[in-house]
């Protein structure tokens, strides 16, 4: 890669990571972008400086094996490669087709996770389409070799992985593309903590989901193997049969009345918005 797309390249990660941190995806050293510069070197975030602060010539060069590599500028010359590398270079392994990985602490996705919520229910049309199921890895511990066995099997089939108690790993075409992806995710969480305050169960029926999966197919964005965890997952597979969601309700009881007063039902639903998201 000539020296000016790879400075277009860190322009695009430092912008990514100022917007990770506007959106409130990372704070203080959270979070770490990478992107590939050619068959055997990675752009990568340093460790320990906030990822909405960064500049250019503060990103990093490894190999494939993890080893820093010489790059454009003296200005970081005493950092070291985020401690989630190992994470990083396993999407890419798994994945020759991964241009770049985001790595994030969304609050909502990760509050879910902890809940026992999961984000892997047919809910969005637009989530089933352009993203597909977000599966949730079991517990590891951050930076560790846990954490890459985590979601060694699942970056395989999935663009979005949430990390239990964690955070969320995206991979796309490029830096943008997986920040995007993460922004999905994250708006996926946000309506499924409505819903489980809302004590609301209604994904999508299983023929509809049908019909999204084809028009992700015609798109190109199908991933090998989905199609069966789709089955399991949503119900696609049998045809009829009633959906039995993994969004867990809520435990508090609903109000008779509100149930027949769509002004109280409206007005309950934006009294929980504004407390859960601050609006």
């Amino acid at each position: 890669m000539a020296e000016t797309d790879e400075y277009r390249l860190r322009q695009e990660i430092v912008r990514i990571g100022q917007l990770m941190y506007e959106k409130g995806f990372i704070c203080a050293s959270d979070g770490n972008i990478s992107a590939r510069l050619g068959p055997d070197r990675i752009l990568i975030t340093p460790s320990g400086l906030h990822k909405g602060l960064l500049e250019p010539e503060q990103l990093l060069v490894v190999d494939e094996n993890g080893r820093l590599l010489p790059s454009l500028s003296y200005a970081n010359r005493h950092l070291k490669p985020t401690s989630e590398l190992p994470m990083h270079l396993e999407a890419y392994r798994q994945r020759p087709d991964i241009q770049a990985v985001v790595h994030a602490h969304p609050p909502i996705t990760v509050a879910l996770s902890i809940a026992g919520i999961p984000l892997a229910d047919c809910l969005l049309p637009e989530v089933i389409v352009f993203l597909g199921l977000i599966p949730t890895t079991q517990y590891a511990t951050p930076s560790s070799t846990e954490n890459v066995r985590a979601i060694r099997d699942l970056i395989q089939g999935h663009d979005a992985i949430v990390l239990q108690r964690h955070g969320t790993l995206t991979v796309g075409n490029s830096p943008m593309q997986a920040f995007m992806r993460l922004e999905t995710v994250e708006q996926n969480a946000r309506i499924a903590l409505i819903l489980a305050q809302l004590g609301v169960r209604n994904p999508l029926p299983p023929e509809e989901v049908r019909k999204l999966l084809r028009q992700r197919q015609a798109m190109g964005l199908a991933r090998p193997g989905e199609t069966a965890e789709f089955c399991a997952v949503c119900g696609v597979c049998h045809p009829g049969d009633e959906h039995a969601p993994t969004l867990r309700p809520s435990t508090a009881s609903t109000s008779p009345s509100a149930s027949a007063n769509p002004e109280l039902v409206r007005s309950l639903v934006a009294q929980i918005v504004h407390k859960t998201l601050g609006q």
